[in-house]
């Protein structure tokens, strides 16, 4: 016989408490000893006629309610109706989800008897973090009581063959499955939840599934099962022709004990018995009350565990694979254990009190005006309905998933009050309009689904050959998986050939669209934004996209003019451009920032979300992972080119009148020129510039933001078009680097007066006082003064110094809060310090900062907006949008030389006097950045693992004059929605505060970049070059990478 020793060393070493390795070792057991877990029929009886709850007279008393418990089973993905998400985040009706009508239900619950019943969820390993963070989100009161969560234990897939642990190395996470509902016992056990329950005085506990939301506490029920001292009770409804293939309670010969038969336990020459509703005449519907004390004896008698009846199912280990390893699931049922307690019992109730959700029919009938949901927030039968649901029969070919099903009513739910019966065949089309009346049947057998509309009785109808949607009309492309789309901080950016193969694009798109969809986002409302920031195969990219975000039901979108919009354009538009109905849920950028463009050069794309923001991490996970498996795409090949040169709308109708496309062409520029004119005070900029003894020069590097700084400083601040260099956009940017630094704003840096180093140079002719660049997509900035150089990092801590120069800080009550990357220098950190504001350091990506934005609006958290944040890679912003803005940091600064200069007749205070005198105040930061580019990613990935590795031997070790206190590798826990971010960085801390760090990055097109980082802090010397400070410092940090062994070379390609 196999042995269950394997099983045990994996689950110990996962963790896994020893109750849910005993429950698993029980059913093992019964697995290898080749029991089958069949229940003949010639070993079971009928159950004799039940207690029906309607019949109970029993005074309801409320004092229970001080010892019972709610418990809603919330393990399920619902991988059955095509989810990869917990089930009951699924929108039910009204845009509640289940969760959303349990918690309703719960505080409902609370307020009708005075008392704060207790309420729990048993989550599973896939569904708890959705669930928390919904609750966090949503209800953050009952999310933050304390034992909400119990977590489902879960237990090795078995090898069909050996009866080994099964084994999937392309993702061990698929080695593992959820052992079914009956865990609840050994979940309660192993968690010390069933002991502090009834340590608490606890003794009642309600149990039912999360997308039964019939299933409420019912409190005539609960004193009925008192009363009765029941052990255990099962709720059960009567079977009917619907139920004959589900399993049903029946007595067991041999001692009377009430148990359950499921299908999978059925014989097949007992089918007919099985099926029979007049023999064996009742269901579970998984309600179930349980007396907590007589489960603790339980438990004790079979030493911690409960011993269920084995589920036996046959898959494979990667469920989306189907040629992959044979393997069997094994599960327990938890209203099996009916059979081990001694005086269980079971009672009838109204179909009311059960209403799962399993299939595609079931989501059909309860989203419909069939049923309507009660003050208390229970979803019950329409009264019209006179009492009789009626029975959907969706093609179970075409309506298993629950995205087909949105496809067939994204023009809304057909009307059911009035159905007795409907049947589809093929794909089908509703409408708010439609509406079903007595028994119906509709018939498709066409390759495009059909629209019906009106109403329609009594009557088969076939509308195959009817008119379809014409030029919208979807087609579903054969594709195949393509390696390497796992996007980064800054989306999928790869060589632009490689995006113009055959799919690439496609793939990802849909793949995105899947992912958005997935996680709740009905697309057929609001708008879908698209721009980019010019580069080749910018536009036609974007037609593709219109064409699939058609195909998959997007019904408005905003393209830029031209095609052009600036990333942090787009995060402005989303947040600001009305009206509220056509608000945008989301946009494609197609970027890939600094990186050059062209044909043989780069390009990228990122999805940001409704908040303005990068697309959090979960929603790329999801997006990397249909990547990975994907079949087909959706688009509409018919769709017309739009015309994207030209300010205006588009509507393409459907030929059968059921719906419309409308794609409008925005001014680029609008919404952001807009937002940022209520954030500085243009007035106090335009004096500035107008003064004789001022002078600027704005460079946009043939990059987005040409046509942003001519509306800004032409068309709004009256400037002459000479303050702006390279400002038309170019498609590979003129050939160009579109990167605001030393090395590559070359044009720029040398009419500031400085070379490459940022030493001074000597030029011919007057050197403005004012220089700024700006990189390919405009997120990013460069400060310079005449013939001096701003580092990022100096430019952050000088804007937050100075923040109340700006009215949209002074006019909230100044900033509250500040961050910066962890390579970013601690510049900054000694001004908030100093103006007492919050301050936090944070992995590198613009999402960390979004979350500290967004902290209370989303959140339910602290408050830290007005807010500024900052990176040392030129990106700067604050909570005006939810990225980097580029302009604003140089409308930031003139703000402040503008404060700075209120009296024109006194001598201009210029950028290297506010720097200076930032110095004076708060020390100097020497710091550089040396960018090895273009790196072999096998070297440069050994050269970090071997730093990590000697992490804690390098801790304490001197170093040339330096010791290095600390070498870590950095982590950081978001203080906002608890995720961690690990692998970070490579961080030397200096005993004296000095720092040297190291990082990878991961946006660029090809080859790996390394970046080094060197920081030594002064109070005293603060006119040193940059080079001299910072030249024992570089010496080392050379040393302790051995990057010329790794990588080839200690030359950098760019130093900042």
């Amino acid at each position: 016989m196999a042995s269950f020793e394997p099983c045990r060393i994996k689950m110990e070493a996962e963790g896994i408490a020893q109750s849910a390795i005993s429950a698993f070792e029980s059913t093992f057991n019964s697995l290898v000893s080749g029991n089958t877990g069949i229940i003949p029929e010639s070993t079971i009886s009928p159950v004799p006629e039940l207690v029906h709850t309607d019949s109970i007279t029993t005074e309801p008393d409320a004092s229970l309610l001080a010892s019972t418990v709610v418990l809603k089973l919330n393990g399920g993905l619902g991988t059955g109706m095509g989810l990869d998400k917990a089930k009951s985040l699924l929108e039910v009706k009204n845009g509640d989800t289940f969760l959303d009508l349990t918690a309703k239900q719960v505080i409902c619950m609370r307020e009708e008897f005075g008392q704060k019943v207790k309420f729990m969820l048993m989550n599973s390993f896939s569904t708890s973090d959705d669930t928390l963070d919904f609750f966090r989100t949503k209800y953050p009161t009952l999310a933050a009581e304390e034992g909400l969560e119990m977590l489902q234990n879960k237990v090795p897939k078995i090898d069909a063959t050996t009866y080994e642990p099964a084994t999937c190395s392309s993702d061990p996470s698929n080695e593992w499955c959820p052992p079914g509902h009956g865990d609840l016992y050994a979940a309660l056990i192993g968690s010390g939840r069933l002991a502090a329950l009834l340590e608490g005085g606890y003794k009642y506990m309600f149990v039912s599934n999360s997308d039964n939301l019939g299933a409420t506490l019912d409190l005539k029920i609960l004193t009925h099962f008192a009363s009765t001292d029941a052990s255990f009770m099962m709720e059960c409804c009567e079977r009917t022709e619907n139920d004959k293939k589900g399993g049903h309670l029946a007595v067991r010969n041999s001692d009377q004990h009430l148990i359950l038969r499921e299908s999978a336990m059925c014989a097949d020459e007992d089918e007919d018995a099985f099926q029979d509703i007049t023999k064996h005449r009742f269901f579970n519907t998984n309600n179930l009350w349980i007396r907590l004390d007589k489960l603790q004896e339980i438990v004790d008698k079979y030493g911690g565990f409960i011993p269920l009846p084995m589920i036996m199912n046959a898959k494979t280990v990667d469920p989306k694979d189907d040629n992959s390893q044979k393997v069997i699931q094994l599960e327990t049922a938890m209203g099996a254990a009916i059979e081990c307690f001694d005086g269980a019992s079971a009672v009838v109730v109204p179909r009311t009190r059960f209403a799962p959700v399993k299939k595609c029919n079931d989501l059909l009938l309860l989203r419909s005006d069939a049923y309507i949901i009660t003050e208390d927030f229970r979803p019950v039968l329409n009264p019209l309905c006179n009492g009789v649901a009626p029975i959907i029969d969706l093609d179970s070919k075409k309506y298993k998933i629950v995205g087909a099903l949105e496809e067939a009513t994204a023009n809304g739910c057909p009307s059911l009050v009035a159905c007795k019966r409907l049947k589809v065949k093929g794909t089908i089309r509703f409408g708010r309009s439609t509406r079903i009346v007595g028994s119906v049947s509709i018939t498709n057998s066409s390759d495009e689904s059909k629209y019906v509309s009106g109403t329609i009785e009594d009557t088969d109808i076939d509308v195959s050959a009817e008119t379809g949607l014409g030029l919208l009309k979807p087609t579903l492309v054969k594709t195949t998986p393509i390696a390497g789309q796992k996007p980064g901080t800054s989306g999928l950016r790869k060589k632009t050939k490689e995006f113009m193969s055959e799919n690439y694009l496609n793939n990802f798109v849909q793949s995105v669209f899947d992912a958005v969809i997935a996680a709740g986002t009905n697309v057929a409302e609001g708008t879908l934004m698209i721009g980019g920031d010019g580069r080749y195969f910018n536009t036609e990219a974007i037609q593709v996209i219109i064409k699939m975000g058609v195909a998959n039901g997007v019904k408005r979108f905003w393209i830029g003019e031209n095609g052009l919009l600036s990333t942090p354009a787009v995060s402005a538009t989303i947040r600001e451009r009305g009206p509220v109905w056509q608000k945008s849920f989301g946009a494609f950028i197609l970027t890939a920032s600094h990186n050059p463009g062209g044909p043989e050069e780069d390009f990228g794309i990122k999805y940001n979300t409704q908040n303005g923001g990068p697309a959090p991490e979960y929603l790329m996970e999801a997006t990397y992972a249909n990547t990975t498996c994907i079949k087909t795409y959706k688009i509409c090949e018919d769709f017309p080119t739009i015309d994207i040169t030209k300010v205006g709308a588009t509507t393409v109708a459907a030929a059968d009148g059921s719906t419309s496309v409308v794609v409008e062409v925005i001014p680029s520029t609008e919404s952001h020129v807009n937002l940022l004119k209520t954030i500085f005070d243009f007035d106090a900029i335009k004096a500035l510039l107008d003064r004789p003894d001022f002078s600027m020069v704005y460079d946009s590097m043939h990059g987005v933001n040409g046509p942003f700084s001519k509306a800004v400083f032409v068309d709004e601040l009256g400037q002459p078009e000479s303050v702006l260099r390279n400002h038309i956009p170019k498609d590979d940017f003129a050939g160009g680097h579109a990167d605001p630094n030393l090395t590559y704003a070359k044009e720029l840096v040398k009419t500031m007066g400085l070379d490459r180093t940022g030493n001074k140079i000597d030029v011919d002719g007057p050197i403005p006082s004012f220089g700024a660049a700006a990189d390919g997509d405009g997120d990013r900035n460069m400060i310079l003064g005449t013939q001096f150089f701003v580092t990022p990092s100096d430019s952050l801590a000088v804007i937050v110094a100075n923040a109340n120069c700006i009215p949209f800080f002074s006019s909230q009550g100044g900033l509250k809060a500040v961050a910066r990357s962890m390579p970013t220098s601690g510049a900054v950190d000694r001004v908030a310090k100093d103006l007492n504001l919050d301050f936090f350091e944070t992995p590198t990506g613009w999402k960390f900062f979004g979350n500290l934005m967004d902290s209370k609006a989303i959140f339910k958290g602290k408050d830290y907006t007005p807010f500024i944040c900052g990176e040392e890679s030129f990106g700067t912003g604050s909570d005006h949008v939810r990225e980097k803005d580029g302009i604003w940091a140089v409308l930031a600064w003139l703000n402040i030389l503008a404060a700075n200069n209120p009296d024109a007749s006194k001598p201009l205070v210029t950028v290297e006097d506010i720097v200076k005198n930032h110095w004076e105040k708060y020390g100097r930061n020497y710091y550089c950045r040396w960018d090895f580019e273009g790196m072999d990613a096998a070297g440069a990935n050994a050269m970090m693992d071997k730093m990590r590795a000697d992490a804690t031997s390098n801790t304490g070790r001197t170093v040339g004059s330096y010791t290095i206190a600390t070498a870590d590798d950095f982590r950081y826990v978001d203080p906002v929605d608890g995720s961690v971010a690990a692998k970070q960085g490579i961080r030397f801390l200096m005993s004296d505060g000095s720092r040297v760090i190291f990082r990878l990055s991961g946006t660029a097109g090809s080859g790996a970049t390394v970046r080094m980082y060197i920081e030594q802090y002064e109070t005293e010397k603060l006119d040193l070059p940059v080079a001299s400070a910072l030249e024992e410092l570089t010496s080392i940090a050379l040393q302790l990478c051995d990057i010329k062994t790794f990588c080839g070379t200690e030359t950098p390609t760019v130093i900042t």
